[in-house]
């Protein structure tokens, strides 16, 4: 399987039932909250990963003025290239759209998305001390313990620069 070649297409109108549904399995509702704003991935410009003609990725974004945000990434493979090819689409679509900073914000407790993202070359550029407390009044089900039993506070913010092309 990991072999085997990722297809990755952008979403389209076509989808938004399907990922409202695998968001909702995979994040504990249909919205996500960071930084204080509330998104709805099924609402958002994507895209899919597919091998074999199976869906094992999917990745949301945003685009305002200059910057690009990345507001879900997923997975179904990890460790087979699948959540880099993402990586790769959306970095190519924000500098089409004129981008110099690809972003997005994680959680204290996500060490693997810490890890992965940083070996593609983002940087951390803040912290946000206690910034789950505000996601939770928006977000209620955001649990308190997070992966490995880590308390749930902070979010992180992570970017990659980029240059115009």
């Amino acid at each position: 399987m990991i072999g085997s070649t990722v297809l990755i297409r952008p979403t389209d109108a076509t989808d938004r039932d399907w990922v409202r549904r695998f968001v909702a399995q995979r994040w504990g509702s249909e919205s996500i909250v960071a930084h204080g704003k509330e998104y709805y991935p099924h609402e958002l410009d994507g895209w899919v990963a597919e091998r074999d003609g199976a869906i094992v990725g999917l990745l949301t974004y945003h685009i305002a003025d200059d910057a690009c945000e990345i507001v879900t990434l997923d997975s179904l493979q990890p460790g087979g290239g699948v959540g880099t090819a993402l990586i790769e689409a959306v970095a190519e679509c924000a500098r089409r759209a004129g981008c110099v900073r690809l972003w997005l914000v994680t959680t204290n407790d996500n060490l693997a998305a810490l890890r992965f993202y940083q070996k593609r070359g983002f940087v951390l550029v803040a912290v946000h001390r206690n910034a789950l407390d505000a996601s939770r009044r928006l977000k209620p089900e955001i649990p308190l313990i997070g992966y490995e039993g880590i308390p749930l506070r902070d979010e992180i913010e992570l970017e990659w620069r980029m240059e115009r092309s």
